[in-house]
């Protein structure tokens, strides 16, 4: 890994990108350090390793929000992990949309169709 980068996101809920991690498939764990180039290291309140080993992992900020932190020279190059990002986005705003509809209509009934 080269230098660790730290990405501002909209993410915000740590259980629901967890359970969006899980149902993409991906294996993810609390907590943790990545480590980067020269020893440089960044703690993340969620990760994952990727196919190719590659770990990424999300880092709360002082706002609230959760960062995307990696090699985003290496994130930047790789179409494959773009698309992921963009699933794992879509997958995370979809979920957490259903669960704010059940807080407000929780008698409705709400079918999700691929």
């Amino acid at each position: 890994m080269s230098h660790l980068s730290i990405l501002p996101t909209v993410l915000r809920d740590t259980e629901c990108l967890a359970a969006t991690l899980a149902s993409l498939d991906l294996r993810w764990r609390r907590g943790g350090v990545l480590v980067g180039f020269g020893g440089e290291h960044q703690e993340v309140a969620l990760q994952v390793e990727l196919k190719d080993g590659q770990p990424l992992g999300w880092a709360r900020q002082h706002d609230g929000s959760l960062a995307l932190v990696g090699d985003l020279q290496r994130i930047s190059r790789s179409t494959a992990l773009q698309v992921l990002l963009g699933r794992i986005t879509r997958a995370y705003a979809a979920r957490l949309a259903l669960q704010e509809a059940s807080l407000v209509l929780p008698t409705a009934s709400i079918e999700l169709s691929v």
